[in-house]
């Protein structure tokens, strides 16, 4: 099996472009990736806890599996990224843009998504329990068996929203 064992723990990459890279696997604890170009980086089952990825570009970026919990995501472009089975247990995704992201079997618990955009985002069956989705825009989103219970959904756009089986 090939694999990457990057050891890059909180090291400064903060506006690095890393479009393309193989970091699967990789331990990322604490690292700044503030801005970094991410564009279609593979970063499956990858241990980003902690890290700053704020206004990080990740879209179309492969995310299976990866540890993102305490992560700060804020401002993020996500778009088309592949999140399925993620921890972003207490992770900051406000403003982040995740329309279309695929985000099934995720676990979202407590974390902050107000004003996120989730447009036609795929959350099958995640854990958005606690989340803050105050302003998000689910509208088009699938969140058919999906765990809402205590989260915020205050002033949140639901146009079209598949809610089929949600646990509220």
């Amino acid at each position: 099996m090939n694999r990457t064992t990057a050891q890059i723990v909180g090291n400064d990459l903060s506006g690095a472009n890393l479009s393309d890279a193989k970091l699967s696997y990789a331990n990322l604890t604490g690292a700044d990736l503030s801005g970094a170009n991410l564009f279609y980086a593979n970063l499956t089952a990858a241990d980003l806890t902690g890290a700053n990825l704020t206004g990080a570009l990740l879209t179309g970026a492969l995310l299976w599996h990866a540890n993102l919990s305490g992560a700060d995501l804020s401002g993020a472009k996500l778009m088309g990224a592949d999140l399925t089975g993620a921890n972003l247990t207490g992770a900051n995704l406000s403003g982040a843009n995740l329309s279309g992201a695929n985000l099934s079997g995720v676990d979202l618990s407590g974390a902050n998504l107000s004003g996120a955009d989730l447009m036609g985002a795929k959350l099958m069956g995640a854990d958005l329990s606690g989340a803050d989705l105050s302003g998000a825009n689910l509208s088009g989103a699938n969140l058919s068996g999906a765990n809402l219970t205590d989260a915020d959904l205050t002033g949140a756009k639901k146009t079209g929203a598949n809610l089929t089986a949600t646990i509220w």
